[in-house]
């Protein structure tokens, strides 16, 4: 039997108590899958991200969650712009199989010496995934993990998360429907 890394009972929340973004909303997710939330901008993709990560506060309901990791949809934003990429992987995560996993994702491991703005989005977008995933999580939170990357490293990148599903559960936000028909055990569309 998977083990349980994220169950959501009864959630309900809104940046107002008259327009509510989730009313009594429950998820469960387990080690070996991968749940997909889909949406229009505003639907509270994001914010359901924010209600996990204990950013937010629910109005009512509970959230249970493993050790997460977060891979986010701005990379620049997640990255101080005066430490090397190296160094902020370092200050989070054991660098062991780094280099294995820069392979995997078409990374050239030498830009890890770089500072975040000397790198394109789509190499920080997988700087990203590489710091996520040496965190060693239970559960990874995706937010749009493939939208700065070309198809063919989308293609790897998928990939690689894909393997992990042996020790993590991921909930996955994106606006491309045909990815997440391909990968996802699940989808959870927001109006």
């Amino acid at each position: 039997m998977a083990e349980t890394v994220l169950d959501i009972r009864n959630l309900t929340f809104g940046y107002t108590k008259k327009k509510l973004l989730y009313k009594n909303f429950s998820l469960s997710l387990k080690v070996g899958e991968i749940v997909t939330i889909l949406g229009p901008s505003g639907s509270g993709k994001s914010t359901l991200f924010e209600l996990i990560a204990g950013n937010l506060k629910p109005m009512t309901g509970k959230i249970e969650k493993a050790p997460f990791s977060q891979v986010f949809q701005d990379p620049y934003s997640s990255f101080h712009p005066t430490y090397t990429v190296e160094n902020q992987i370092a200050d989070v995560a054991d660098l062991q199989g780094i280099e294995s996993l820069c392979r995997q994702i078409g990374f050239d491991y030498a830009l890890l010496r770089k500072y975040p703005h000397e790198l394109s989005g789509g190499q920080l977008q997988r700087a990203s995934i590489l710091r996520s995933l040496l965190m060693k999580p239970k559960l990874l939170l995706a937010d749009e993990p493939t939208s700065a990357l070309d198809n063919l490293i989308q293609l790897d990148v998928m990939k690689l998360l894909l393997k992990t599903l042996e020790r993590v559960g991921i909930l996955m936000i994106t606006h491309d429907r045909d990815l997440a028909k391909w990968c996802s055990d699940r989808i959870i569309e927001l109006a």
